[in-house]
């Protein structure tokens, strides 16, 4: 995940105990507004401008955070800083918008933390290689310098998932952190890496660029199913588990602004999206606004539409956590996430799910 500026502590805070934290967080989280009714939430973000991410300010511009009565205060990740889910789990910030496979990291380091709401079935990344590198499958990473968003990241699991579902060894090949936008572009130009994995819009900057091109697909529920064995359940919501079940009505309502958010994304085309966003995120120095909306139409297919963890999402997850040895010992998929305010938002407003649940073994 890339790291962009953000109001944030110094790193070091992200390794503290999450049991010295959680009384400090409850001291400061889902605090009142000035009028006396409202909850505030802190949510950083893994990259509020990247499209796998943009439902969280989507939520924002559409004025649902308000419709449902909590202020959410955004923020996302900072260069070579804290990641969202570090913050979130050190009590920075009250909620992160990672990616799920976050919960099983956690529950395997004795860290009760649970995805509350899931917006996306697919990772939203792809693997851009040069033609120099020959890449096209995990099968060619053996002797390669691949660039991930950060080393520990989710791209870095994806990476070494691939390689390993090839029988292909991490000390058979090189790693480094690249980031997201132009320092991932820079490392393909300049020789550095092979291949990054990264996303939208990253990837339409690097196709139009003709420094590399898309030789492995997670950017769909159906990419993620045909590489990856299963739907995997990537950007979501997190939050620590203490903190929950004492905010439940606070975190309901954030969930009820971003089930509301991913049933627009639903009923909308990519235009209509790219039209509520900041115009700094669909138009900078990597694209135009045309590119963006072109690649959030190949794409849009990452996103859930009713907020719900998928049947057999936390499996997937897991399976890979164990392949790339993040995870050895027994995990209880039960407490990684909950379905149940989804369900209720869903309920309340009236939505219609398609997406089959998940149940408790995942």
């Amino acid at each position: 995940m890339s790291r962009r500026p953000a109001a944030v502590a110094a790193s070091v805070l992200a390794v503290l105990a999450l049991g010295t934290t959680s009384a400090c967080s409850s001291n400061s989280s889902a605090s009142t507004g000035s009028s006396g009714s409202t909850p505030t939430v802190k949510l950083m973000a893994g990259g509020l401008d990247k499209q796998i991410y943009l439902p969280y300010q989507l939520a924002q511009q559409l004025g649902f955070y308000k419709k449902y009565g909590v202020d959410v205060q955004l923020s996302t990740e900072q260069d070579g800083g804290v990641g969202a889910e570090e913050a979130m789990a050190s009590g920075q910030v009250d909620m992160a918008g990672a990616w799920y496979n976050h919960t099983i990291e956690f529950q395997a380091k004795g860290k009760a933390v649970e995805d509350v709401v899931q917006l996306s079935g697919a990772p939203g990344e792809r693997e851009m290689c040069t033609k120099k590198s020959g890449v096209t499958s995990g099968a060619d990473f053996k002797g390669k310098t691949l660039g991930v968003t950060d080393l520990g990241s989710g791209t870095d699991t994806l990476t070494q998932f691939l390689a390993a579902k090839k029988g292909i060894k991490t000390s058979q090949f090189h790693r480094i952190a690249v980031g997201a936008g132009s320092t991932a572009i820079a490392a393909l130009q300049n020789g550095k890496v092979g291949c990054v994995m990264t996303t939208q819009p990253t990837v339409a900057a690097i196709q139009k660029k003709g420094v590399g091109t898309s030789a492995i697909d997670l950017a769909t529920t159906q990419g993620a199913t045909a590489a990856m064995g299963g739907a995997y359940p990537a950007a979501s919501v997190l939050a620590r588990t203490d903190w929950v079940n004492a905010h439940k009505d606070t975190v309901q309502k954030v969930v009820d602004a971003l089930v509301a958010t991913m049933h627009w994304i639903n009923t909308h085309s990519a235009a209509d999206i790219a039209n509520k966003l900041p115009a700094s995120y669909v138009s900078n120095q990597l694209v135009t606004k045309a590119d963006y909306i072109a690649a959030l139409t190949e794409d849009k297919g990452q996103f859930l539409p009713d907020g719900l963890m998928p049947a057999g999402g936390p499996k997937t997850s897991l399976a890979t956590e164990k392949l790339v040895g993040n995870v050895k010992g027994s995990v209880d998929l039960s407490k990684t996430f909950t379905n149940d305010f989804a369900l209720q938002a869903n309920k309340t407003e009236g939505f219609k799910t398609t997406t089959t649940p998940a149940g408790p073994n995942g």
